[in-house]
């Protein structure tokens, strides 16, 4: 049974940064693309990054290159979410998510139609 657990969410200043995590079991990094997605207030659970870790690139939404990293420890079956740079447009619930196979984009983001795996969110809050 594929189980996520996100970890590492608090409230913040702007500009500073943040380290997210998310513990996953049930299956091997190795064989599953894994991703962080956000969603606030009346909005749409958006695709933040996503990687796979056969895959030589990761993928990110435009709001977040440059600022975003996403990264996998696969001793640990950790996935990491470093966000530096920190905006109040930034505060959201935030989603780990995991599905069989490489990485699939729509305009070079992960979209949520691709992952049915979900961990129950961390909520990162950015003060202006």
């Amino acid at each position: 049974q594929v189980q996520l657990a996100e970890s590492g969410g608090v409230s913040v200043e702007t500009g500073v940064s943040l380290r997210l995590s998310c513990k996953v079991s049930g299956y091997t990094l190795r064989s599953y693309c894994t991703a962080w997605f956000r969603q606030a207030p009346a909005q749409e659970r958006e695709g933040v990054a996503s990687m796979h870790i056969s895959e030589s690139v990761a993928h990110y939404a435009a709001s977040v290159k440059g600022r975003f990293t996403i990264s996998q420890d696969a001793v640990e079956n950790t996935v990491y979410l470093q966000m530096d740079s920190l905006k109040p447009e930034d505060s959201a619930m935030y989603y780990c998510a995991a599905e069989p196979g490489l990485c699939t984009t729509i305009a070079g983001a992960p979209h949520r139609a691709y992952f049915s795996n979900w961990g129950q969110g961390t909520q990162v809050t950015v003060s202006s």
